[in-house]
């Protein structure tokens, strides 16, 4: 795997990572999708950070929310219904920002390891966990506020 591919991949695996991750992090303040309230809605125990296991939550959830029919595989169309569902609920963004952000097909092939064109919960586990140490600059086992907001800005490419 190329150095690049490697690290798009880690960056993708957010617990919002499949989808909603450029929505969840996205440096917006208001609308029900701005960064503040994704934050709040991972951070269950309301201590202002993220643990791996709030975020794995967050991530399983996302996953099962996107799997409409309940099969275990998330497709491309899938994650784009959700995708499109998520864009519409932020406040506008520009189209400089829209273009800056990989595209949904791009997110997909990233996660579809075994390139079957479905993203099991298993890959998208794997992703979810990965993006967490990635995005954990200090390595003290939880995300702030800001290292979440950096991940975000590490997908624009």
């Amino acid at each position: 795997m190329t150095a690049i591919k490697t690290k798009i991949s880690l960056v993708l695996a957010c617990g919002l990572a499949l989808v909603a991750l450029p929505c969840a992090f996205a440096e917006h303040h208001t609308g029900k999708n701005s960064a503040e309230d994704m934050f709040k809605a991972m951070d269950t125990n309301g201590d202002g950070l993220v643990s791996r296991a709030e975020h794995a939550a967050a991530a399983q959830k996302m996953f099962t929310d996107a799997d409409t029919n309940h099969d275990g595989q998330l497709t491309l169309a899938e994650m784009q219904a959700v995708h499109a569902t998520t864009k519409a609920d932020m406040p506008d963004k520009t189209d400089k920002s829209a273009k800056d952000e990989m595209s949904t097909e791009e997110m997909f092939k990233m996660c579809d390891q075994n390139g079957d064109g479905q993203v099991s919960a298993a890959e998208h586990a794997a992703h979810a966990d990965a993006m967490f140490t990635k995005m954990d600059k200090n390595k003290d086992g939880q995300l702030s506020q800001e290292e979440c907001k950096a991940g975000h800005k590490m997908m624009k490419m």
